[in-house]
């Protein structure tokens, strides 16, 4: 795991492997997209059913490949190049970075910016309303993106980590309250929910002690936040790191 965090953190996922093959997750979202499509009939059983089928196809894919790899030497190596994927911190680091700079030359970039990591209108936005987008989405994202696939890479290896990030596609792509997916969606959305308890706790206090390292900053004071805020977030995880 720690292997992998460096090395995603240097190198992150090269752009001519995606223009080759794509991206474990967006190939994730595909199968997503197949199982709405196919069995989507806004019950809650037929999400159900096509949690169940999900997260099979990515153990029936990613088992053999872990067992296969702890039983050659050195297969732990690989298994941390392959487990890079499906981290997120340079991309996530990238795009934020883009925002604050974006936003020193003008506002109209910085919304521009903001809107490629939100999913609100950032045309109504000010200076310091696509900052705090943009600080949100990195608070979020550090533990959907980064914490938490790493806790289920220590705790599961390469089919631990897959499993999460097929969770978490999922529950952004159907784990919404529309009418499509209000029914379908609910058991990918509470499943998340379960999923990213400890970590996006985790995140917040590893936040707070970031704030040790910087000049200026308050620990105690970014911990009580989180402590005291993170329930006014309608999220039982996402307000935990953003507070």
């Amino acid at each position: 795991a720690f292997v992998a965090l460096i090395l995603e953190r240097l190198v992150g996922y090269p752009n001519a492997l995606l223009n080759r093959i794509g991206h474990p997750v967006i190939w994730m979202g595909r199968l997503i997209a197949f199982l709405d499509t196919h069995l989507n009939d806004r019950t809650r059983g037929r999400g159900v059913l096509g949690l169940v089928l999900l997260l099979s196809i990515t153990a029936a894919i990613t088992v053999p490949i872990w067992a296969i790899l702890r039983a050659v030497p050195f297969g732990w190596v690989i298994e941390a190049v392959l487990a890079t994927s499906l981290l997120a911190q340079k991309s996530l680091r990238d795009a934020v970075q883009a925002v604050a700079t974006a936003l020193r030359r003008s506002l109209p970039e910085g919304r521009t910016a903001v809107s490629h990591i939100v999913g609100r209108d950032p045309q109504a936005l000010d200076e310091a309303g696509v900052a705090r987008a943009a600080i949100e989405s990195l608070a979020e994202s550090t533990s959907d993106g980064v914490i938490a696939p790493l806790f289920f890479l220590v705790i599961g290896g390469l089919p631990g980590i897959a499993l999460y990030k097929a969770v978490n596609t999922a529950d952004s792509m159907i784990g919404h309250k529309t009418e499509r997916h209000l029914q379908f969606g609910w058991a990918a959305a509470r499943f998340d929910d379960l999923l990213n308890l400890i970590p996006a706790r985790l995140t917040a206090l590893l936040i707070a002690a970031a704030a040790h390292f910087l000049k200026d900053a308050h620990p105690e004071a970014a911990w009580s936040t989180a402590l005291s805020d993170a329930k006014k977030h309608e999220s039982p995880n996402a307000g935990w790191p953003e507070a």
